[in-house]
């Protein structure tokens, strides 16, 4: 890879300068800036339309195994350049070097994952019932797509959206975010390596979202919104779509349970709740932000959770440290804020980890019990380090707290009797329920949520038809 800083806006093949000026990149660790890249405008959205749709003819048309190809040729060069995307990754988003390793290896899955899927044409034929006609059903690519991404995962979330958008047949205009560019850029970098021809990816580095989006969202040629982030900003985007009838994959926010029954396994239950909850600093939509204990077990359940919890090193990646800094100050704060109203309505902290004497943006992991079921930390997204339990002792009660929450993304189900915890995986308001496990993504699983916590599914089958459109041909056939 070459240097990120020398690079911006990718556009037919071409990396421009930004209409903008630059954009400074941050450090969240120490504050530092750590590099600048070009700060596009609506020019620039407009000109990435304009190449992704001038190559989006002949990108349709090439063989699938060819466009396979390259998502290979992609995955390989990922894995090849681990240690670097996770020290890129680590710079610019402040998540531990071993979280980074793991973004690189699931991200690169997806280039991996619908190279394979990119070859499976489906299709169907059929003779009418009524008779006198063939029926075939094909799928066509939905066009040009525009994809935006947040900071959390700022390579897997990308190749998520690009690997299924390639395979389909579709040209791309990504916007990521002006926190973490320097991820995307290096991706792009990979791409072009791997053969994708000029116009077929095309990435606009802003600090103007609203713009650049909006932009896209007003070109005709522009048939595809594939967003995630929060839900606030997802449902401006769909009133935007709605416009022009735009195909819209939403993946907003999540307020993960995390139950654990009676006969649980509680050193599984806590190894669950510390990859769940922990994972990137608990700055995941999938993360768990509310801990449904049994009141039988909760003791010993917050002690041990608790003593991991203490013992964990946080830090700047460069460090080794397991947890890092949030991505801003307004993170802090908004963190610190929840806690506060979390104790003052007679939640109590447990256990809490010790934080560096740093500039940087960290709020240390704390387990809080004596949870009141209906605090403001129960009903929000946290997205951030802090685990509130809540007690419970009735099944049905438990499970009318948990799915009175406006989100459905995923959720975690810790319990001895399998049945039993399918029973209350099934009765859970999510897309995605890890069983007796603290993580649920996977590229070969369909992953996406329920309520206001997005519409579509991303990975899987799912994840390219959400690239496609269905077309079939009635033929006439005399009997």
């Amino acid at each position: 890879m070459t240097d990120q800083s020398a690079r911006g806006i990718f556009i037919g093949g071409q990396w421009l300068p930004g209409a903008a000026g630059e954009l400074d990149v941050e450090d969240p660790a120490d504050r530092t800036i750590i590099g600048q890249v070009a700060d596009g405008g609506q020019a620039d959205a407009a000109a990435a339309v304009d190449a992704a749709a001038a190559a989006l003819p002949a990108w349709a048309l090439t063989p699938p195994r060819q466009r396979s190809e390259i998502l290979r040729r992609t995955y390989e060069l990922m894995v090849r350049d681990t240690e670097k995307l996770a020290a890129l990754i680590s710079a610019e988003n402040g998540k531990s070097l071993s979280d980074a390793r793991g973004e690189v290896t699931y991200a690169a899955e997806f280039f991996r994952w619908f190279a394979e899927e990119g070859v499976r044409t489906g299709g169907d034929y059929g003779v009418s019932p009524a008779g006198g006609t063939r029926t075939i059903v094909t799928h066509k690519p939905v066009g040009v797509a525009a994809l935006v991404t947040p900071w959390n995962f700022p390579a897997a979330m990308a190749t998520r959206k690009i690997a299924p958008a390639l395979a389909a047949g579709c040209t791309v205009v990504l916007k990521p975010a002006s926190e973490t560019p320097l991820t995307a850029i290096a991706v792009t970098e990979l791409l072009v390596e791997a053969g994708v021809p000029a116009g077929v990816v095309n990435l606009v580095t802003t600090t103007d979202a609203s713009t650049v989006v909006s932009t896209w969202l007003a070109d005709a040629r522009v048939r595809k919104i594939s967003f995630t982030g929060s839900t606030g900003i997802g449902r401006v985007l769909l009133k935007q779509a709605a416009d022009r009838v735009v195909n819209s994959s939403m993946e907003l926010g999540g307020n993960a349970p995390f139950i654990v029954t009676d006969d649980a396994d509680i050193d599984a239950a806590v190894a669950g709740a510390m990859i769940a909850k922990f994972r990137g600093g608990g700055q995941a939509c999938t993360a768990a932000n509310r801990f449904y204990v049994h009141a039988a077990i909760a003791p010993a359940f917050t002690a041990r959770l608790g003593a991991e919890v203490a013992r964990l090193a946080v830090g700047p990646a460069s460090e080794g440290s397991q947890i890092g800094p949030l991505i801003s100050a307004k993170a802090v704060d908004g963190i610190t804020a929840l806690v506060e109203s979390a104790i003052a309505a007679g939640a109590r902290i447990s256990h809490q980890a010790d934080i560096p004497d740093s500039k940087g943006y960290y709020y240390p992991p704390t387990v809080l019990s004596d949870v009141p079921a209906d605090a403001d930390i129960v009903t929000n997204e946290i997205f951030g380090p802090v685990a509130p339990i809540i007690t419970w002792t009735d099944e049905a009660e438990m499970l009318q707290q948990v799915n009175a929450s406006e989100f459905g993304l995923a959720a975690y189900v810790f319990a001895g009797d399998l049945q039993q915890a399918l029973r209350i995986g099934e009765a859970v308001d999510a897309g995605m329920v890890g069983i007796n496990r603290g993580l649920v993504s996977d590229p070969s699983a369909p992953f996406g949520g329920m309520k206001q916590s997005g519409l579509g599914r991303e990975g899987a089958r799912a994840g390219l038809e959400e690239f496609t459109e269905t077309q079939y041909l009635s033929i006439d056939w005399p009997a």
